[in-house]
């Protein structure tokens, strides 16, 4: 495993996304610690604008976002800011809800805009990220999807940049998984509707036949379907020794739960969407010995990480998945960017992009002109109804 681990990490382009939070739902028009976002107004006041889903189906991956930035706004505020050429500024954020839409989230922008934005953590989800990019790259708008995983978010974007991994990478690493864990047939049940899934499942089928092993069943469903027993029924029938659910937590909570009533005692394995499923399911020995990617692990005694989940659950009364160290990472890396330009000015921001190397909680990144990060992940088993990291 550690070897397989070596390979995997040093590969630049890096793979992501989607958890478990509990704030308060927030409105449109909050800035850090509450502050009306109309202070941006105030030449020391630098706006940061987030979009992402704060409510409907993907609200616990935005409000997990937005509550990660705003513990690293409140830290760097209580800095004394940041400093840029003759000025230091103070954040504020204005991180508005897109339900996971992509008109929505045009708007959301667009809003933003209006409001005097210099940098962007967004969109949270893919299909909006994508939307929004077209948008933002008129604009030469530093744009950092924490969490926007699909290969569109920032192709032909210089101005975007990617803080996760890729769908297909881990897709690879998934596939390469079977392979070390000595498996050889594996089904797959993913979302043909829905970006993240399809990529994902793509690449892992992909690696999986250039392994010498079989996929003996890939079973598709539609956004929003809640029975999964025609799909499960049909991989049952199979001698598939594992299933790859490439989904978001929400559809692997039906799916896990429905498998169980089936009498099915195949191990799942997933991609970084399985982060925060714990808090979905009803009973956790459905989900047990499940093994999913992640870049960030609560439990890490690391004093960064110790640090903010500590601050996390004093504030939000709920334990931080990745995506909230995902929105942590991205004001941080927004504050490296700047400093490194010595400017709040678009141009001088996105170019130091390529220049600047940040040691975040999700990992040491650095970021290629095509704005992908260079940096590690973690592989997560579920044991003992508990998140873990696997050794």
């Amino acid at each position: 495993m550690k070897k397989f681990l070596a390979g995997i990490m040093t590969v630049a382009m890096m793979f992501s996304f989607a958890a478990c939070s509990s704030g308060e739902a927030p409105s449109d028009d909050v800035a850090n610690d509450g502050e009306n976002v109309e202070s941006s107004a105030d030449n020391s006041t630098l706006l940061i604008g987030g979009i992402g889903p704060l409510t409907g189906g993907a609200a616990s991956y935005g409000n997990s976002v937005k509550q990660g930035a705003e513990i690293a706004i409140a830290e760097i505020n209580e800095a004394g800011g940041i400093k840029a050429g003759d000025g230091v500024y103070t954040l504020a954020l204005d991180f508005q809800d897109d339900e996971s839409s992509e008109d929505k989230a045009i708007t959301a922008y667009n809003s933003l805009m209006d409001k005097g934005m210099k940098a962007m953590i967004g969109t949270v989800t893919s299909a909006p990220c994508i939307a929004v990019k077209e948008l933002s790259k008129q604009d030469n708008m530093l744009q950092i999807t924490p969490s926007g995983s699909a290969i569109d978010c920032i192709t032909d974007a210089p101005n975007v940049f990617r803080l996760c991994f890729t769908d297909p990478l881990q897709g690879v690493t998934m596939a390469n998984y079977v392979k070390d864990a000595g498996k050889t047939k594996v089904a797959v049940i993913f979302n043909n509707s829905d970006d993240y899934s399809t990529g994902m499942k793509n690449a892992f089928v992909e690696q999986v036949k250039a392994n010498g092993g079989e996929v003996v069943s890939e079973e598709a469903f539609n956004e929003g379907d809640v029975d999964f027993s025609t799909q499960l029924t049909k991989i049952k029938g199979t001698d598939a020794e594992m299933i790859f659910c490439p989904v978001y937590y929400e559809a692997a909570a039906y799916i896990t739960q429905q498998a169980k009533e089936l009498g099915m005692d195949l191990p799942f394995i997933g991609g970084d969407g399985w982060d925060g499923i714990l808090a979905q399911v009803t009973d956790p020995s459905t989900v047990e010995g499940a093994v999913f990617l992640s870049p960030f692990l609560a439990t890490d005694t690391a004093e960064e990480v110790a640090s903010f989940v500590s601050k996390y659950e004093q504030k939000y009364s709920a334990t931080p998945d990745q995506f909230a160290a995902d929105g942590y990472d991205t004001v941080y890396v927004i504050k490296a960017a700047i400093e490194k330009a010595d400017s709040i000015e678009s141009d001088a921001m996105i170019a130091a992009m390529t220049e600047i190397t940040v040691d975040g909680i999700t990992g040491s990144m650095s970021f290629t002109e095509d704005g992908e990060p260079d940096k590690s992940a973690k592989f997560v088993v579920i044991k003992d109804g508990k998140y873990a990291a696997m050794e």
